[in-house]
């Protein structure tokens, strides 16, 4: 008999662990996938026309918290964890749930579901949430380009929208992100690289995006997400660590695996980190992966009117993800602030409305600072009205897009923005002029 079988995720690496194992394997019957960190992923369905031949109903969707109920009244024989960012404690925990419960628990391994490619792949994967991954991405595909050679990112999975309309996604212009009617969180990762006159995937069937983007590159690129494994086999693995979370990758899912697997491990933030931390992260990496090629990196901010800060009350909005599940306490709005003398960093949580209010209960370590969450319109006016609310002279806009076109702000607003910046050698250039001769070869 089918071991039947749910899947826990957040719209991501469920789909994805479905897809290429689960799908077309007569040996799992898979009854429903449950969903958490995301707002507003649950209690949907993942499609036929997705599914595949052995679900013509779909597969429903339900919240997390629903996991012991449903695994004792559906009589589950496997519970399968599949999603990311979390620490180990958390997933022994759903593990004990599952067990006790009933079920059997497992974890996919990173051969069990990367993709192969016709073309050379380099993953850019983190050890956390928010360490630096976005702009090491993009620094990866700017370089590619001055070696001549056409590099197509491919982004985690985030979809949060009509799953079936989303499978496969293109974005090379700003017309495309309006097609697709995407959240903030989607168009934080997506407009960069098209404002840099890159192209951009993502969706729900990797396989089918893989094979379009291949059409299209000379390299595709893996733009991963939290501290996720790649969906596609790397031939270069490159990890970006976070040197204010230097012990993470020893506590976190799957944080050591991609440190583990890498070839090159990004020391990011080395211009905001103590030595103390910067030597801890070294020294993480030497313990998991001494084989590694170490590249120490910094994220330095550039603001606009950096003077208008001066002795002001701010209020620092970052991206949300970073500072929820990603667990920062601060980002470079929160540096910018420091740095240019603001007065106060006003703490945003008594003002807080409706969803925004929501998410600090949810994540009541947040910082003094206002993530900026976007998963759906009545979330967006919550953040509008929560900064309207919130007391302040000037607003410092830290998330990777400028968020003053997508939201109201009535207060004089500037933004902050930060980029890859190496430091010293080895280079990133160095690297991937080395993997391009390579190739050629």
């Amino acid at each position: 008999m089918a071991q039947r079988t749910i899947i826990l995720g957040a719209a991501g690496r469920d789909f994805h662990n479905f897809n290429v194992f689960f799908r077309n394997d007569p040996a799992y019957e898979v009854v429903a996938f449950t969903a958490t960190q995301i707002p507003f992923i649950d209690n949907r369905r993942y499609p036929a026309e997705l599914a595949g031949p052995l679900y013509p109903q779909g597969i429903p969707i339900y919240g997390e918290e629903t996991l012991v109920e449903f695994i004792r009244r559906e009589q589950i024989d496997l519970a399968v964890f599949s999603y990311s960012d979390v620490t180990y404690d958390y997933v022994m925990h759903r593990a004990s749930e599952a067990m006790a419960a009933g079920a059997n628990f497992m974890l996919l391994g990173a051969r069990q579901t990367m993709l192969p490619s016709t073309k050379p792949v380099i993953a850019v994967c983190a050890t956390r949430t928010g360490a630096g991954k976005s702009q090491t991405s993009r620094a990866v595909v700017r370089i590619l380009r001055d070696l001549g050679v056409r590099g197509v990112s491919v982004r985690h999975p985030m979809p949060y929208g009509n799953i079936a309309e989303q499978a496969v996604q293109r974005f090379a212009t700003l017309e495309d992100l309006e097609k697709h009617h995407v959240t903030i969180e989607e168009r934080e990762e997506y407009e960069p690289h098209v404002m840099a006159g890159g192209v951009i995937y993502a969706g729900v069937d990797y396989e089918r995006i893989l094979r379009q983007a291949e059409t299209e590159a000379d390299v595709v690129i893996w733009d991963g997400g939290n501290n996720d494994m790649p969906f596609y086999r790397p031939d270069l693995w490159i990890t970006v660590a976070d040197p204010h979370r230097a012990d993470h990758a020893l506590h976190y899912l799957p944080s050591e695996v991609n440190l583990r697997e890498a070839d090159v491990v990004v020391i990011n933030k080395v211009d905001t980190a103590d030595s103390v931390q910067i030597e801890r992260a070294r020294a993480v990496t030497r313990q998991l992966n001494p084989d590694a090629v170490i590249v120490d990196a910094a994220s330095p901010i550039f603001v606009e009117d950096h003077a208008l800060i001066r002795g002001k009350r701010v209020l620092v909005i970052e991206d949300g993800p970073t500072l929820t599940h990603g667990e920062m306490k601060y980002g470079a709005g929160w540096v910018a602030a420091q740095r240019f003398g603001a007065s106060a960093i006003v703490d945003p949580k008594p003002y807080a409305v409706g969803t925004m209010a929501d998410t600090f209960r949810k994540y009541p370590e947040t910082g003094p600072i206002l993530p900026a969450m976007g998963y759906s319109d009545q979330q967006v006016l919550d953040l509008q009205e929560t900064i309207r609310r919130t007391p302040v002279d000037v607003v410092l806009v830290a998330t990777p897009i400028d968020l003053r076109r997508l939201v109201e702000i009535d207060k004089p607003a500037l933004r902050v923005r930060y980029e890859l910046q190496e430091i010293g050698e080895p280079t990133l250039s160095q690297i991937l002029g080395d993997f391009v001769r390579g190739l050629s070869r």
